[in-house]
């Protein structure tokens, strides 16, 4: 093997998340996405505070979200926000 295999639990969140924004190439570059608890549960968060006026999504849009988040196993909801500022939520039917 020519390089070193990194197997810690933040490399295989950061291969998910990139693998997520490359699933919804739509988003914009200056959105932030992670992943955070919320009690029992891990959400995907997907914060426009960079970019607010790119904060609105379309129905399409949004179902291509969820479909990405639970193909990739990544959360039972999405958060949409602008900084601290909860504008949406969207639960994941699977």
């Amino acid at each position: 093997m020519d390089f070193p295999l990194n197997c810690t639990s933040t490399n295989f969140e950061q291969a998910a998340l990139t693998k997520f924004r490359s699933l919804v190439s739509f988003l914009p570059k200056d959105s932030k996405i992670f992943r955070e608890p919320w009690g029992r549960s891990t959400v995907v968060c997907i914060d426009f505070a960079n970019c607010p006026h790119l904060s609105s999504l379309d129905q399409e849009q949004a179902r291509l979200l969820t479909k990405a988040i639970a193909r990739l196993g990544l959360a039972n909801s999405v958060i949409f926000r602008i900084g601290s500022k909860i504008v949406g939520w969207e639960n994941i039917k699977r």
